[in-house]
């Protein structure tokens, strides 16, 4: 199945979030933002990865999601070279 454009939008907001720290959210201003990211924002709550609505912080669900989103955007920017030389059926990352 490939990336649908609301599936890409779900995404960007996502990376949005900061890695390091739990304490810090998102607000998406609906009278000012932009339809996409307002209707991506709430999809995400929808699917119980945001706290609220308009963003508010990530579940743990959310954060697995960040987690996952934060690795297959590096890997597709930095290219293969931190992906060590493994067997086909193991592929490991290296730091």
């Amino acid at each position: 199945m490939p990336y649908t454009p609301e599936l890409l939008e779900e995404l960007n907001i996502l990376i949005r979030f900061d890695l390091v720290t739990n304490q810090q959210g998102l607000k998406v201003h609906t009278q000012t933002a932009d339809v996409k990211v307002i209707s991506a924002t709430r999809r995400l709550y929808d699917k119980g990865l945001v706290t609220q609505p308009d963003g508010g912080y990530l579940t743990s669900l959310g954060r697995n999601a960040l987690d996952h989103a934060h690795a297959a955007l590096a890997l597709l920017t930095e290219g293969s070279a931190h992906v060590a030389t493994t067997p086909k059926h193991e592929v490991k990352i290296s730091a």
